[in-house]
């Protein structure tokens, strides 16, 4: 049979989106490699931090639940959602959780993991009354593709700076100068040398149109740094800042074994707000929510453009599911106590690859739940042999940025904000609440007040909320 009529090929209609089954699984693996990072870094960002009652989740256990929960959603959205966005513990939500929830607030692990499941379950509620899906129509055009772009260059930062291509100054506060060029202007240390390889070989890849280009790039990439620490024993980063970012590009000493999973399941819904008190939790709430919600919602939008999966009015077809999966992962990632799981801004190196459709999120869920058992295989891959691939991403979605109507400042200004806002301040729902702002007073100015749906100023208000946070935690003493 073939795949044409084949029941695979019609249930994620591979064919109508111009793929083969081929493609999928190597956009999957493709995508999997991008993301499997964050198997190591979550349990470096949630795993290692005591609460009020001394209490550690652990980095085995959180690398176990962290691949289990990006296995499971990424699966459950492939085959609902049907579109191929990884999904895994957001970045920026766990630092949210472990340094506000569990670090200034003092709640304990489960009494954080309970307001992430009650997050998730607000924004599943947005997602069924159909709000998210009118907040989406409500964006102006201009607005989705400055996301789109700003999202490209939040993830070549992401890319350069894993590579350590751009760092953080050391003492940057006695300069006015924040970041430079590798270390002390130069590329000082041979993985940022295997990344600018690794980034010429993704990039002629790319230009060469080469058919999972960018699956051979990482793989190239890898044993380029396998050699390349057999012959100078460059070590880990936490050692020597000339090291590798996270995984040590080396044959582990074991394949896997049993993952520790006694962290799954240990939350409380109710003691956040016994200990914060009702107003203060409901706030740290709101927060979740806000930031989970945008950022979802951004990321979607921009991989959406970047596989050609959006109609002619700039929307994804069965965006109202897509959408309530998506909260579904804040849910299942605070069960697991590996934190809000969230859309992957890093699955657009799996569409770059070809990925159109749910099969390769499948893929790319089964690897996650392989994980579990074979961590150290994976770590095998650095983090500077798939960070070319974001670079590469990254340009591929700037090229969106002639989509912008730049003779109008009132259009021109708020895309700008949005798409400098997203690297400068490493968030994704940051740029688009600063961009929201903008776009709803310049236009106002502007005088085409009948531009702004309703919904764009409530949500501008929300976001003015969302910045203050801070002051409104400290003015009722939270």
């Amino acid at each position: 049979m073939s795949s044409r009529t084949s029941w695979l090929d019609r249930y994620f209609h591979i064919s109508d989106r111009g793929s083969t089954v081929g493609t999928e699984i190597r956009g999957g693996v493709v995508t999997f490699f991008a993301m499997a990072y964050i198997v190591l870094l979550n349990p470096l960002i949630i795993g290692t931090s005591p609460d009020r009652e001394g209490v550690v989740l652990g980095i085995p256990q959180v690398a176990a639940a962290t691949a289990l929960a990006a296995g499971v959603m990424s699966i459950l959205f492939g085959v609902v959602a049907k579109y191929p966005f990884g999904i895994a513990a957001g970045l920026g939500l766990n630092t949210l959780v472990a340094v506000t929830l569990v670090g200034q607030q003092g709640l304990t692990w489960p009494e954080a993991m309970g307001l992430v499941v009650i997050d998730g379950i607000i924004i599943c509620i947005l997602a069924i009354s159909g709000f998210r899906s009118a907040v989406f129509r409500a964006i102006p055009d201009s607005m989705k593709v400055a996301m789109t772009v700003g999202i490209g260059m939040f993830i070549a930062l992401i890319g350069l700076v894993d590579a350590g291509f751009v760092r953080r100054i050391p003492d940057a506060a006695m300069t006015t100068v924040p970041v430079q060029l590798g270390i002390g202007g130069s590329i000082a240390s041979w993985p940022t040398f295997v990344f600018i390889i690794g980034l010429i070989i993704s990039g002629f890849m790319v230009t060469r149109n080469i058919p999972g280009g960018l699956f051979i790039g990482i793989v190239i990439t890898t044993v380029i740094a396998l050699i390349v620490e057999a012959l100078t024993g460059s070590g880990s980063s936490a050692d020597d800042p000339r090291g590798w970012s996270l995984a040590v590009p080396r044959m582990p000493d074991s394949l896997g074994g049993v993952p520790d999973l006694s962290i799954v399941g240990n939350i409380d819904l109710v003691g956040g707000f016994v200990h914060a008190g009702v107003v203060a939790a409901s706030l740290l709430v709101f927060t979740l929510v806000l930031a989970n919600f945008f950022d979802a919602m951004g990321t979607m939008t921009a991989l959406g453009r970047q596989g050609g999966l959006v109609d002619a009015d700039g929307n994804l077809p069965g965006f109202k599911r897509a959408l309530v999966v998506e909260g579904v992962g804040a849910v299942v990632g605070g069960a697991a106590s590996a934190s809000s799981n969230t859309v992957y801004v890093d699955s657009a190196a799996g569409i770059a690859d070809g990925a159109r459709t749910g099969l390769a999120n499948v893929v790319t869920g089964l690897l996650f739940l392989a994980a579990m058992f074979f961590t150290p295989l994976y770590a095998v891959v650095p983090i500077e042999a798939a960070a070319p691939v974001l670079v590469v991403v990254g340009a591929l979605m700037m090229m969106q940025i002639g989509q912008i109507e730049w003779n109008s400042f009132y259009i021109a200004f708020p895309a700008f904000l949005t798409i400098v806002t997203m690297p400068f301040t490493y968030s994704i729902a940051h740029g688009i609440g600063v961009g929201f702002i903008a776009f709803t007073l310049m236009a106002l100015f502007a005088g085409k007040r009948r531009e702004i749906h309703w919904i764009m100023w409530f949500i501008s208000a929300l976001f003015v909320l969302f910045f203050a946070h801070g002051p409104l935690m400290a003015a009722l003493g939270a």
